[in-house]
């Protein structure tokens, strides 16, 4: 069942308003435009739910959630009298018709910038871009730390542009590692100093981002900070070892730790043994006792643990923004969602990043349902994301999408008279087979994560 609320129900949430909001944009730009709206589904097969509207809309929720679609009067094979031709889609000017099926997309793109700008003015708490590098990734050496990233580097601006939180500076990485560039980190070190650190990331590849973030690999991990005790259970091996809450845990058996991240591996790789744990406390320092308890995590192995929560204030700041700068921001950061997008697109079919990348309905699920367990903002901008790709994905010229019908009116348009009926057919018959070898290739790569 908690599976069921926790990733199911994201994931409907999720793809119902998107779907929503993409059919919104079609059914309000037809009636608009006078077209007559037969019906407007959200879904695929038989109706679980229907309404008749005013002027004969139909209004449908069907078994078959996974897409929509508004069903106009003069669309196909419908037969058009002529005493209601002016409400016909079909006999539209080929302006109106291009505008009723782009407004699809662009609902899904203005949706992003409302989403975004609720977020920007509404203020999140946000991870500040304090870095850490690893010395190794997998085997190699790691290119932030040959870089001279060290451990506490406040990241202030990348390549110029303003760095405010660790989803500023990751987000700003991908579009480096997309465009295959150098990323000058302006970096403000612990002592104070600031410096410049350069990623090279001409040769860094995109493999499968849904097995590993392409910012860890580059060896970047958000920094820790000193392991100060902010509260205590009671009856933790802590407590009954003498610690006291805003107790700072600098050594275990006399090993120095100068973070949470290593006091954290430290205890997890030691379940029911006894050592002596120093703390600083007042100005001195104190050694205590302390014999680690232990746990079964779900993968069945056992850890410990001692019982405590560590002080973590110093990694979060409050980021937001006044209405028109958060207004220019959302713009911005959608605009750049959509080229990243079809950077990504074309970097694929060129062969320079993974096929593998591409994710399916199982994928988004596992994303969705992560992202809401991570709070409102996380799951805010989970949908601004997808709303962006959705737009864009569907304005790519392909027939049977909405990309594929705009190009038939741009070629309309330029020759003067529609497309032939067998061009179309012939359109259609290429569009189907490549949407769906790509949610076949989609749901492979999202079984073969799960297997792996």
């Amino acid at each position: 069942m908690s599976f069921f609320f926790n990733y199911i129900v994201p994931f409907i949430i999720a793809l119902g308003l998107l779907i929503l909001v993409h059919e919104l944009g079609h059914y309000l730009v037809a009636r608009w435009c006078g077209v007559k709206v037969l019906r407007f589904s959200i879904g695929f097969g038989r109706p679980l739910v229907k309404y008749q509207g005013k002027d004969g809309t139909e209004w449908v929720l069907a078994v078959f959630p996974l897409g929509g679609y508004v069903k106009m009067f003069g669309e196909g094979s419908d037969e058009v009298e002529e005493h209601e031709s002016h409400r016909a889609f079909c006999r539209q000017p080929v302006r109106r018709r291009f505008a009723i099926v782009a407004a699809g997309p662009i609902a899904n793109l203005l949706l992003a910038v409302v989403l975004y700008w609720g977020l920007c003015v509404g203020g999140s708490e946000e991870l500040r871009p304090l870095i850490a590098p690893a010395a190794e990734v997998g085997a190699e050496a790691s290119l932030a730390h040959d870089a001279g990233v060290r451990e506490g580097d406040l990241v202030l601006s990348i390549n110029g542009s303003e760095i405010k939180s660790w989803q500023d500076l990751r987000w700003a990485l991908l579009r480096h590692i997309v465009d295959r560039d150098e990323a000058r980190l302006l970096v403000r070190t612990r002592t104070g100093e600031d410096a410049v650190r350069i990623l090279d990331l001409r040769n860094f590849s995109l493999d499968d981002m849904g097995k590993e973030d392409p910012i860890f690999r580059l060896g970047l991990r958000p920094a820790s900070v000193p392991a100060r005790i902010d509260h205590l259970e009671e009856d933790g091996a802590a407590a009954g070892g003498g610690i006291l809450e805003g107790d700072e845990i600098v050594a275990i058996d006399g090993e120095a730790m100068g973070s949470i991240r290593e006091v954290v591996e430290a205890v997890r790789a030691i379940p029911g043994q006894t050592r002596m744990f120093t703390v600083r406390r007042g100005g001195g320092e104190r050694t205590f006792s302390v014999t680690v308890g232990e746990k079964q995590g779900k993968d069945g192995e056992t850890s410990g643990f001692i019982g405590v929560s560590f002080d973590t204030s110093a990694l979060f700041a409050m980021v937001s923004y006044g209405p028109f700068d958060a207004l220019a921001r959302a713009v911005r950061l959608t605009w750049e969602t959509s080229v990243l997008t079809l950077k990504s697109i074309g970097q694929m079919i060129i062969g320079n990043i993974s096929l593998k990348n591409v994710s399916g309905p199982i994928t988004i699920a596992d994303i969705a349902g992560k992202s809401a367990q991570h709070g409102a903002a996380a799951f805010i901008r989970f949908l601004a994301f997808i709303s962006i790709s959705l737009g864009i994905l569907n304005l790519l010229p392909v027939p049977v999408l909405d990309g594929g019908h705009l190009l038939y009116y741009a070629a309309e348009f330029i020759k003067g008279s529609a497309l032939s009926d067998q061009v179309m057919a012939v359109g259609q018959k290429i569009g189907v087979a490549l949407l769906f070898m790509l949610m076949a290739f989609a749901l492979y790569n999202d079984i073969n994560r799960l297997i792996s």
